[in-house]
């Protein structure tokens, strides 16, 4: 069996070289609590953290990657041709989407057999993300496949202004690997300065009544420049093929969740209806599966983001992820970022990046950390009619 090096971040090897990373690191990470239940609104306990700054972190991240290519780089786009605008009362929400792989998994389980090792150790691995999220500075930041959220992603991102909630897998598999870091699950980080926290639900998703091993994170956040309120949830649906009917079905739970809490929220705060919504995930399906067609047709009035960058406005992008594995090459559109189409509007998205770029290895790579893609999209409230008149 592989072994599963475990290299945590701040250690001698590196603090003295990296002194902003292992500042935010020596911060006392929150306890483990039962991930099933729900948080009371923002305690604000992270704020007498001390903040570093993220242009010094990125430089940290930068200089220990001196000896690896350059992550490809990605424009932002704007969807039809539409020239970015800013508004000062109703500035952009940028979301970002991410399965960054979990370490035991890339490690010990995946086999992606173009991939060497030595790429996907955590020592350099770990900046790799970093710098991803660091470059783009989502103020909504959605991840999957987290295994180093308490030692890690916890306090960087809570030293970079960010509120964070994690759930991890009932049964992950990475506690099938030797010296694994804990199971893997969902994070969820909003920056505080742009958001507070009016409610969270942790979700262990249901199919026929069953519950599954796969989970989801649901936020009620209000927005403390606009006022408004805004629902953000991040999920990781069952993967591989032969379970398309249980996808479909976790997905029908998820959309009823949120259908509940939305409508639930909104009695009490948008005099209009239903608190929008975005949703992020690895949903493991392309866009033919049932759970696809669910989402695009519920009753919330979901669209995916990512259409936006085709010609028609109406096609997915032709990958999210693509790796080689023992079993073959996987070409495949498995995430996504779907918004409450009447109530946001998506101005700008990163860009997919081409298969030159990606490179003929695939994923995960020296110059790219995850078999799967970042997605961002910046989006802004619509304008409501009781608010025009």
């Amino acid at each position: 069996m592989v072994k599963y090096r475990v290299c945590p971040m701040g250690s001698s090897s590196s603090s003295r070289l990296f002194g902003t990373l292992a500042q935010s690191l020596n911060s006392a990470p929150l306890a483990q609590s039962d991930p099933y239940l729900e948080e009371s609104p923002d305690p604000d306990l992270d704020q007498n953290l001390a903040e570093v700054d993220p242009d010094q972190l990125l430089r940290e991240c930068e200089e220990a990657l001196q000896g690896r290519p350059a992550r490809p780089h990605r424009d932002l786009v704007y969807p039809r041709g539409m020239a970015p605008y800013h508004h000062n009362h109703n500035p952009s929400i940028r979301v970002m989407q991410w399965n960054i792989l979990a370490q035991a998994l890339g490690e010990g389980k995946d086999g992606f057999i173009r991939c060497p090792l030595d790429a996907l150790n955590w020592h350099e691995r770990k900046y790799l993300i970093l710098e991803e999220i660091l470059t783009y500075r989502p103020d909504i930041l959605c991840l999957q496949e987290v295994d180093h959220y308490y030692d890690t992603f916890q306090p960087i991102m809570a030293s970079l202004g960010y509120h964070g909630s994690f759930l991890p897998k009932p049964w992950s598999p990475c506690l099938d690997v030797e010296q694994n870091n804990g199971p893997d699950g969902c994070a969820l980080f909003y920056r505080r300065s742009r958001f507070s926290l009016q409610a969270t639900a942790h979700l262990r998703l249901s199919a026929m009544m069953l519950p599954t091993n796969q989970v989801a994170i649901v936020q009620t956040l209000n927005c403390r420049m606009t006022g408004r309120w805004l629902c953000v949830a991040v999920t990781h649906l069952k993967a591989r093929s032969g379970w398309e009917r249980l996808r479909s079905a976790q997905g029908a739970d998820l959309l009823q969740n949120l259908r509940s809490i939305t409508s639930r929220g909104g009695s009490q705060t948008e005099a209009m209806g239903a608190v929008p919504l975005v949703v992020c995930g690895d949903f493991n399906a392309e866009p033919s599966e049932d759970v696809y067609r669910r989402f695009s047709s519920s009753p919330l009035g979901l669209n995916s983001a990512y259409k936006l960058l085709s010609s028609d406005g109406q096609t997915e992008p032709a990958y999210t992820t693509w790796k080689i594995r023992p079993s073959g090459e996987s070409c495949s559109t498995l995430d996504y970022i779907w918004y409450t189409h009447d109530a946001l509007s998506v101005e700008s998205l990163l860009d997919i990046p081409t298969e030159e770029q990606i490179g003929p290895d695939r994923l995960p790579s020296y110059h790219y950390p995850s078999d799967h893609l970042s997605l961002l999209c910046d989006v802004s409230f619509r304008e409501e009619p009781h608010r025009l008149m």
